[in-house]
């Protein structure tokens, strides 16, 4: 049986990252391959490096009053960031439990600079994605997501991210020359398809996440009873982003307007629901009479599960990442489904998904042609 290696994000905070993985590893294992995920970490640059020096600089030359504000705000900072560490402990602890039950992983792990010499040989084929593995923000630009260790013939991208419209001068170069040397290229967003033709030349199929591809009785026989879940009607928030008092205002609207509590995933306000694992985020959604959300993969399982959701804009110092959102949306024809001013409280749980299940079938019959072609099947 011939092997596959996949490269993607190795994050054990995520729920989309973990799930996205095991839905990759789950596709190819059903077209009749082997599959192994490549533990992986990227290393910050010397860039990153010294721009936390030139923040360190910059503090020093503020005025006496301002740094013991922000003196004042570190403090109630800290206290905040205990109870974070604390909750990520938990969180990554769960979800490493969880992750050893579904996903096969390697007992090593790969960095830029610590690449095992024969690591290419290992497997007849790389499959690199999805998720944002092609973020230079947070990848650093690690060659190692470019499959650059592995013959260009071996080298496959599915549905992999950018998560940004840009690229920074610094990469632009290096990215061109790895993206132009996959031997099949396929991106998860429309912007990231301009951005390769832009630095490549070449033409990018635009593929749904590898979460879609499953079926909604495949993700409920990996779903866990989720612990804390409620048992009256409940509106599920899982926000990435700030929650600003505008926003809690508007939840609590929509909730009043449609009796149903409200459930924080992802807010150490609501702690003991902090460290649910990928299963139990499946359960509370599955659940869920709304859901509402600024992250990609929340509004997938939503999807997923045939809930009413609403996308909320990303608020405070996360990076907007609205392309692979409005990507989603414009595909399934859920446009309708953004939170704006103009929302109407009592129409939210009010969706159709009529149209729905054609149009997966039609995005799902893209990525097995394109994987069939690139996996010689």
């Amino acid at each position: 049986m011939k092997k596959i290696g996949i490269i993607t994000i190795t994050d054990y905070l995520n729920y989309g990252n973990r799930l996205q993985n095991y839905a990759s590893q789950e596709i190819l294992k059903s077209m009749g391959f082997e599959v192994e995920s490549i533990v992986n970490y990227p290393i910050k640059g010397n860039d990153e490096i010294l721009s936390l020096k030139s923040r360190l600089i910059n503090a020093l030359k503020q005025s006496p009053v301002t740094l013991f504000k922000k003196g004042i705000e570190k403090i109630q900072e800290k206290r905040n960031r205990e109870k974070y560490l604390a909750g990520q402990k938990a969180k990554d602890l769960s979800f490493r439990k969880y992750n050893t039950k579904h996903i096969d992983e390697t007992d090593f792990v790969v960095t830029t600079n610590d690449i095992p010499y024969d690591l290419g040989s290992r497997y007849d084929y790389f499959v690199v994605g999805s998720d944002q593995i092609w973020n230079p923000n947070i990848r650093y630009g690690s060659s190692v997501d470019f499959l650059t260790f592995a013959p260009k013939e071996k080298r496959i991208a599915l549905a992999p991210s950018f998560g940004v419209s840009t690229i920074a001068k610094k990469y632009e170069v290096l990215y061109s020359k790895w993206i132009s040397e996959m031997a099949f290229l396929s991106v998860r967003e429309g912007a990231g398809a301009e951005l390769i033709k832009k630095l490549t030349g070449r033409e990018a199929p635009v593929l749904i996440d590898p979460t879609l591809m499953l079926t909604p009785e495949q993700w409920l026989k990996v779903a866990e009873p989720a612990r804390m879940k409620p048992k009256s009607k409940y509106l599920l928030t899982y926000f990435i982003g700030a929650l600003s008092a505008k926003r809690k205002k508007a939840l609590q609207e929509l909730a009043d307007k449609n009796f149903l509590e409200i459930i924080h995933l992802k807010n150490l306000e609501d702690f003991d629901r902090y460290d649910a694992n990928p299963g139990e985020f499946i359960d509370y959604i599955h659940c869920a009479d709304l859901i509402c959300t600024d992250s990609f993969h929340s509004a997938i399982f939503s999807m997923q599960m045939r809930k009413p959701f609403l996308i909320f804009d990303r608020e405070g110092k996360s990076a907007p990442m609205s392309s692979r959102i409005d990507t989603l949306l414009s595909t399934f024809h859920f446009k309708d489904r953004k939170y704006s001013n103009n929302t109407n409280p009592e129409e939210v749980l009010k969706i159709d998904y009529s149209g729905f299940e054609e149009k997966l079938i039609i995005e799902c019959e893209k990525v097995y042609d394109y994987l069939n072609t690139a996996l010689k099947k």
